[in-house]
């Protein structure tokens, strides 16, 4: 094996390349924009200079005289469409506000005109030629803007439902030995995948294709569906390849459904491919937080009391929210605990997913106010972690499914050289540069959702997986192939899947890291099926009947244990017996504690994901342990991260291969978030400034010079059949904590607003 396909530990499947590799290399895999489409008009948006005001008119007349110009649509001829309810609040939709339907400007960049043309070239040239007339009002940017509105975020969405709580804060506060109190602040960022947003529609008759990068077909399916006024088997979604989502994909974005009424106004295809810029505003971001975190112990470093107030920046009309008090409150054993959630209306475009969305910024403020109490107590920052770990959660006082937090931080504390360090800051230096070491927990709660798929074994072997799964880039045809392979004892060659594509089975939205979990449980259960027929073609009837009576399951015969069993099947006798060629089988799979509507509300595209503290064997989290080297020079204050070592354990590891690379990317996300991204807002304008790549930094080669990813053996068998946690939104979150827990030690500098940029660096 390599370090890029690290060799199996137990309860890990083998490092197989990736089932699309090929297809990926050689051009053959295709993404949104690249079908092919029969005389399509090109779409380019027009889009607002100001983020507050209104439209007085539009004057079209330079862009009409563009050759190939088809027509402009503004919100005076555009369809009305019906607006469809926020993702998060058991909708399709990224946002509230829609485009096009009065002359009321909610934020920077949104929607005022589509312009139609025979080709591309001559659509982004009339576009820059439309002159709108508008009346600029004063926008309200961020936090301290005037207007900003405040309001308490518990049920305010339908995924925030509480403020945890616990004991008495205030008073265990009050009479602690040592406490610490401290404000932190992340900024906005935005998405940036490589694949820029797109979207393609074609109508035959009364049927609509879809061709557009998602991470939930059945989500944009349904939506778009609803905001039509058409019935959802009228709409097919087709999405083999994502080229990069990171949530931005996820839910329904409020242009797919204006390209399919403009296609449907013309009768003919229309292609949009939404430029860079363009991107920052009329798609989702994470939002900016303030933080501010108050933490007591006893001398021997044992928590007394913890305090995390939250603060989330949103758009005017929506609630959207992260909520990450939710995991900071329960992941250390404390006795008392109180939390706050607020959100702060603007006016700025709405917020949506970004890998690890709550726990990205709020497990920043916690582990760095860990660091800040170790300091305090003059105890190392592992061992604080180590004296509160814990096997049971402290405000509900549920038992974690599994937990190797403090198995992670030995492992990658002995291969990091934590040993060596010198606790005092500003004490280890190599020449010109000041050596700091940095770590911090990470951990993220393991998600579940129903799935449907459709398995067909063939005579010679060959296995046919349908799963309307969805392929981001993490190696999910890869997994979902070595799970029939593993289930049906046949070689993982000869497994093709099928995905991306709203016509298959369902699959709930590639987030949350439970794909794997998700397809992969829906997939064995159905080769269960299939290896059930063939065992019931090929055992007499009562063969396994005595000796199965002690380990049968409840309401499980004989041949559903064996069939979820290893034992090898005589595949050519079964199909004799069976007088068949091919076996089909279909199935539904749901995790325990799904409501029980999760079947009918999967084929209408509405996600019903069950994880974290709501699961009926306790609480279920992924856990990890990061460890950084940060060097800053003495007289620049440049800063330079040589190496990164990060150990995670996440149950089953279907892929060891595919695992590390999606740690070793979120290690480097999780840099970037420290040093490099944030999106600039200009607080007198409320637009963002920095709306390229030439602008927005982020990582290259050279600033990551070593990651070392560890992965661990653990068995979790709670969870679901598959004892598999997910790994794809764990590697990027607490790293921005370590960084700076690094930077402190090198210079004795705390710094707790990001990005730590060199100009805040003071030696």
């Amino acid at each position: 094996m390599s370090t890029a396909a690290p060799d199996p530990k137990a309860n890990m499947g083998q490092p197989a390349p990736r089932y699309d590799a090929v297809a990926k290399v050689t051009g053959r895999a295709t993404y949104g924009a690249d079908q092919k489409l029969p005389r399509p008009a090109y779409a380019w948006l027009v889009t607002s200079a100001i983020a507050k005001g209104r439209i007085n008119g539009f004057d079209l007349a330079d862009a009409n005289h563009v050759r190939g110009v088809i027509e402009i649509i503004t919100h005076e001829n555009a369809e009305k469409l019906k607006t469809a309810k926020l993702f998060s609040d058991g909708g399709y939709a990224s946002t509230t506000i829609q485009p096009l339907t009065s002359p009321t400007i909610s934020h920077d960049g949104e929607i005022l005109a589509v312009v139609l043309a025979e080709t591309l070239e001559a659509a982004r040239e009339a576009a820059y030629r439309v002159k709108v007339d508008t009346t600029a009002e004063t926008p309200t940017a961020s936090f301290d803007s005037p207007g900003a509105a405040t309001e308490a975020a518990k049920g305010k969405s339908a995924q925030f439902t509480e403020d945890p709580k616990v004991g008495d804060f205030a008073k265990a506060f009050e009479q602690a030995a040592v406490k610490i109190s401290a404000d932190y602040e992340t900024p906005t960022q935005h998405h940036n995948a490589i694949e820029l947003f797109a979207t393609s529609c074609v109508w035959n008759g009364d049927m609509l294709t879809i061709y557009e990068p998602s991470q939930f077909v059945y989500g944009l399916k349904n939506g778009v569906a609803e905001q039509l006024g058409i019935e959802p088997d009228k709409v097919r979604v087709i999405s083999p390849y994502i080229g990069g989502a990171f949530g931005s994909k996820a839910s329904m974005n409020a242009r797919t459904a204006i390209i399919a009424s403009i296609a449907r106004r013309l009768g003919r295809a229309v292609k949009l491919v939404v430029p860079r810029d363009q991107g920052f505003t009329t798609a989702t971001y994470r939002a900016e937080t303030r933080h501010s975190v108050s933490l007591a112990a006893s001398q021997d470093g044992r928590l007394t009391a913890l305090r995390h107030e939250g603060w989330e920046v949103t758009s005017r009309p929506d609630n959207y929210l992260v909520g990450g008090t939710t995991t900071t409150t329960r992941l250390y054993a404390c006795p008392n605990i109180e939390s706050k959630v607020s959100i702060v209306h603007a006016d700025r475009n709405t917020p949506g997913f970004m890998r690890s969305p709550p726990e990205v910024p709020y497990l920043f403020a916690l582990e760095s106010a860990m660091d800040e109490l170790a300091v305090a107590l003059k105890i190392d920052p592992v061992e604080l972690r180590r004296i509160n770990d814990t096997m049971v959660e402290p405000i509900d006082g549920k038992s974690y499914t599994s937990r190797s937090l403090m198995a992670c931080f030995d492992e990658a504390a002995a291969a990091f050289g934590w040993a060596k360090r010198n606790p005092q800051p500003k004490s280890m230096s190599d020449g010109d540069w000041l050596i700091g070491y940095g770590c911090a927990a990470t951990c993220y709660p393991t998600m579940m959702a129903p799935a449907a798929a459709r398995v067909r074994l063939h005579r010679d072997g060959a296995v046919r997986v349908e799963i309307a799964g969805h392929e981001i880039g993490t190696g999910a045809y890869t997994v979902i192939a070595q799970a029939a392979a593993r289930r049906l004892g046949v070689p993982l060659e000869r497994v093709s899947v099928e995905m991306g594509d709203s016509n298959l089975p369902p699959a709930p939205v590639a987030g949350g890291s439970n794909s794997t979990a998700s397809t992969c449980s829906a997939v064995a259960m159905v080769c269960d099926q299939i290896r059930e027929r063939l065992l019931k073609a090929t055992m007499p009837a009562d063969s396994l009947v005595d000796k199965a009576k002690s380990t049968v399951g409840l309401g499980q015969t004989p041949t559903e244990q064996a069939a979820k069993s290893d034992r090898p099947i005589d595949i050519e006798a079964a199909f004799d017996r069976l007088g068949v060629n091919v076996i089909e089988e279909f199935g539904e799979w749901k995790p325990d504690g799904a409501p029980l509507d999760s079947f009918r509300a999967m084929y209408k595209g509405q996600t019903r994901m069950v994880g974290g503290e709501k699961v009926k064997a306790g609480i279920a989290y992924a856990f990890g342990a990061e460890f950084v080297e940060l060097r800053v020079n003495k007289y620049t204050g440049e800063i330079r991260v040589p190496r990164m070592v990060g150990a995670f354990a996440a149950g089953h590891i279907m892929n060891p291969r595919t695992a590390r690379s999606q740690l070793l990317g979120g290690l480097i996300w999780g840099l970037s978030s420290a040093l490099h991204e944030a999106t600039e807002i200009d607080e007198r304008t409320a637009r963002y400034v920095n709306d390229n790549l030439a602008d927005y930094l982020i990582p290259v080669n050279a600033d990551v010079p070593s990651v070392d990813v560890i992965l661990l053996s653990e068995q979790d068998d709670k969870i679901n059949p598959l004892g598999i946690k997910g790994v794809g939104e764990l590697g990027n979150v607490g790293t921005n904590a370590a960084v700076c827990n690094a930077l402190y030690h090198a210079t004795g500098q705390r710094i707790r607003k990001l990005p730590v940029r060199l100009e805040k660096i003071e030696l």
